[in-house]
């Protein structure tokens, strides 16, 4: 059965708290087999009969809407393009070692398109690089991403919504992956 990893926005930020283990059942209530949450930031790998992932974001944001209260807008990615993000390194060597920040990924809710992916792009520092490949947009800051001065926020309104992990969560989560 195909393997994916959901990506729930804003989990257990806000004053909203959910355990890995009410996320992996409220997964298993939806029908999902193979349950596992990764850290406890809204990472989940589930196994599914279906090939849509569409089908999928709009299966859980509504699953977890009925079980959590509130929406949990969702990216879902296949397990091939988990292990594709984990290992891709869209930025120089001597750009990665000479920042004090961690590399980011952004998981994409639609894949933009060039004029949108252009106008995101223009967005970007000398201090905040960005590279946008298939659905997912990355990111490296000088140094903290609290001290940053990347308009995030100017950048989800061109590229629709996202949800942000590090590089490094998602070399551990294909890891887990195999």
């Amino acid at each position: 059965m195909p393997v994916y990893g959901a990506f729930l926005r804003a989990m257990n930020v806000g004053g909203r708290r959910v355990t890995n283990d009410e996320l992996r059942a409220a997964f298993e209530s939806m029908g999902f087999e193979g349950v596992f949450a990764f850290l406890a930031s809204g990472n989940v790998v589930f196994e599914s009969a279906s090939r849509s992932v569409r089908k999928l974001e709009r299966q859980i944001e509504e699953g977890l809407e009925r079980d959590l209260g509130y929406a949990v807008p969702t990216c879902v990615r296949a397990a091939a393009a988990i292990h594709k993000i984990a290992v891709r390194q869209p930025f120089p060597d001597a750009s990665v070692a000479a920042s004090a920040g961690s590399p980011q990924v952004a998981v994409l809710s639609d894949q933009p398109s060039a004029a949108d992916r252009d106008a995101a792009m223009a967005l970007a520092t000398a201090d905040d690089l960005l590279a946008i490949e298939d659905g997912e947009m990355y990111w490296l800051p000088k140094g903290m991403i609290s001290d940053s001065g990347l308009n995030v926020k100017a950048i989800e309104r061109i590229l629709g919504p996202m949800t942000i992990r590090t590089q490094r969560t998602m070399v551990r989560l294909a890891a887990k992956l195999g």
